[in-house]
């Protein structure tokens, strides 16, 4: 029996809420203060950890894309059609709104929070990059991230991988050796929507350098697509 449209369509909508929630969630609550909090490493792993559970709730529903880019790199690899990639967009989207929705009203409930001083795990390069780091340094950064991480999906739900029962992990754990590298130059993103929901609550430089965060994901999507369409899975 094929799954309706509206099924998936709520099944992205959930799983890129919990990974906004869960993610930034543990950066904004877990904190990365190296002491109480959870770290960096802490941090890496509340991001592919949210992948790999959300991988084995609803992939059997929508394919657990909960991320444009994914999307995005599907259609280009002759995966997805178009029309159907526009709706899941859409619900990754909103539900990275309502994720991060979630993560405010529970993060403000703290005295001393503030949307303006301790964000929601946005992204952000030059004075926004937690090390500091360009523009230049986070747009190569997204650009390669995203790209690698595309090539371990295409390859874990490849038809020809007979260890396809194992691809929600082997993905997730993609997610947290890239956010390992990765957060001191972004925050990492290599996910449109992840970015989208926290900087339209946080405002200012987030909704500023949101189009990086937009552009340089979908930009590696496409070219991993293209890679692996052409070279890696010819027959």
């Amino acid at each position: 029996m094929e799954t309706s449209t509206f099924s998936k369509f709520s099944a992205e909508f959930f799983g890129t809420l919990v990974l906004v929630l869960m993610g930034c969630g543990s950066a904004v609550i877990a904190g990365a203060n190296g002491t109480s909090g959870v770290g960096l490493l802490g941090i890496s792993f509340a991001f592919g950890l949210s992948v790999v559970a959300m991988a084995y709730a609803i992939g059997h529903i929508s394919g657990c894309h909960i991320n444009p880019a994914i999307s995005i790199g599907m259609v280009v690899a002759g995966r997805m059609k178009a029309n159907e990639a526009v709706i899941y967009i859409i619900a990754q989207v909103l539900g990275a709104i309502a994720g991060a929705g979630i993560l405010l009203l529970i993060a403000s409930g703290k005295d001393g929070y503030s949307v303006a001083a301790n964000g929601l795990g946005q992204n952000g390069y030059d004075a926004f990059s937690p090390g500091h780091y360009n523009l230049v340094s986070g747009f190569i950064a997204e650009t390669v991230f995203t790209f690698i991480f595309l090539l371990v999906i295409f390859g874990s739900t490849s038809t020809k991988n007979i260890h396809g029962g194992f691809a929600g992990l082997s993905i997730g754990l993609s997610l947290v050796l890239i956010h390992i590298v990765g957060i001191m130059v972004t925050g990492v993103s290599v996910n449109p929507a992840r970015s989208i929901g926290p900087a339209l609550l946080v405002g200012g430089a987030a909704i500023s350098q949101l189009w990086l965060f937009i552009v340089a994901p979908i930009l590696g999507a496409v070219l991993s697509a293209a890679v692996w369409r052409l070279l890696l899975e010819r027959k």
